[in-house]
């Protein structure tokens, strides 16, 4: 029995469970949209989302020491860098992880000063772009479509996993209706008695 054991073993051992969930992340940040089976997808979310809690803290800790001196700005770098190797650490080595526009070009780093060329990786994009996209907001960064038509081969359940755009608000789709105003309860007031004469 499996009994208060969270989480889904996706029919894979500890290691080849690591590597999907690292594989679905580099995809999810590199194209901001993937398709997958819905136990997948569910699963995938925490994974990503305290990667993407790493990088905003990242970027917090850096803004909020901007401008204090040298002192506070390299103790902000150090904690910055901190962030940075636990999300190395979760998402594995980032040797081939560059990112490609549609043509299947690679994507040049645009904050290159070096003469050699030097591409674009996941772990820059989730520092440079994600970080400071979800700044101010406190969690839920990534948002999961169930699809109507099933995988072809197993007819396993399709979702759709996707990074929300800067801004954007999640769409309830049931709007809670406000509660009816209730009306003051007033004591219920007990019967008048009359008293009558004794006859004798």
């Amino acid at each position: 029995m499996r009994h208060r054991k969270r989480g889904r073993h996706l029919n894979r051992n500890a290691a080849h469970r690591r590597s999907l969930f690292r594989n679905l992340t580099r995809a999810l940040i590199t194209h901001e949209s993937i398709v997958t089976t819905t136990p997948k997808a569910k699963e995938l979310r925490p994974f990503i989302e305290k990667l993407i809690t790493l990088a905003k803290k990242a970027n917090a800790v850096l803004t909020a020491a901007a401008g204090k001196g040298e002192v506070e700005e390299k103790k902000a770098k150090m904690q910055a860098l901190h962030y940075r190797r636990m999300a190395m650490a979760q998402l594995g080595p980032t040797h081939g992880t560059g990112l490609w526009n549609k043509d299947d070009e690679p994507i040049e780093d645009p904050l290159n000063t070096k003469q050699s060329a030097s591409w674009d990786t996941v772990l820059k994009k989730l520092f440079r772009e994600l970080g400071p996209r979800y700044a101010d907001r406190p969690g839920g960064y990534t948002r999961v479509i169930k699809q109507h038509y099933r995988r072809l081969g197993d007819a396993g359940e399709t979702a759709v996993i996707e990074l929300l755009k800067k801004d954007e608000k999640k769409v309830m789709m049931v709007e809670k209706k406000p509660a009816a105003p209730t009306a003051p309860t007033v004591a219920p007031t007990p019967p008048a008695t009359t008293t009558t004469p004794a006859t004798s």
